[in-house]
């Protein structure tokens, strides 16, 4: 495909993934943010989740589902998203609280914290696959969002690099799980480490019978 082909398809994927923010700006919204979170199904870390408010006029090619994006990719669309997002935010909950609430109730937490660091606050919240309780916000929850809203996408990808990142810091202290290719996930490799050295601070013991 040539380069040509590959920016208009670009662009278009983008048109449609903006388009439940169109709806909500005509509806008279202002601030409009997506919210997601990586990291549910991982042995070890975090569940970190981020909430991104994006300018309407936002027109960055290549945002979308942080799975389908190239690790360096994702790289450079976070550096791009930090720095244009009218406000973004990152809630992080540790693999302790994990084990004491159960995962759906720390992804949801991670999210609520993120959204509660954005400034200013939004007039409409975009979720990836549920529904946020007990906060004060109007919301819609879109099934697989992160791959058909640009703002939910966009929060993917920061969580995601962000994890990531931290994964890669846990594996200089815990060189022996290989959380620097796996990332938490039940690989072969991860569970040799577990079988040979026991579990380390950041397992979910929940998660590992």
């Amino acid at each position: 495909m040539k380069k040509e082909e590959r920016l208009l398809l670009a662009a278009k994927k983008l048109q449609e993934m903006k388009l439940f923010e169109e709806a909500l700006y005509q509806s008279g919204c202002l601030y409009i943010a997506g919210t997601d979170e990586v990291g549910r199904g991982p042995l070890a870390g975090p569940v970190v989740a981020a909430a991104v408010i994006l300018p309407r006029e936002f027109n960055v090619l290549g945002v979308d589902d942080s799975k389908k994006v190239t690790e360096k990719k994702r790289g450079e669309l976070f550096e791009i998203l930090k720095d244009c997002a009218l406000s973004y935010g990152i809630g992080i909950v540790d693999n302790e609280t994990i084990d004491r609430i159960n995962i759906l109730q720390a992804s949801k937490l991670a999210m609520k914290l993120a959204v509660a660091q954005l400034h200013p606050q939004p007039d409409h919240l975009l979720v990836d696959a549920m529904r946020l309780e007990d906060i004060d916000l109007e919301q819609t929850g879109i099934i697989h969002g992160d791959g058909r809203s640009v703002t939910i996408a966009a929060a993917s990808i920061i969580a995601k690099v962000t994890r990531d990142r931290m994964m890669q810091d846990y594996h200089r202290i815990y060189d022996c799980y290989a959380f620097d290719s796996n990332k938490g996930y039940g690989t072969q490799a991860h569970y040799e480490g577990i079988r040979k050295h026991g579990l380390c601070p950041i397992h979910r013991k929940s998660f590992v019978k």
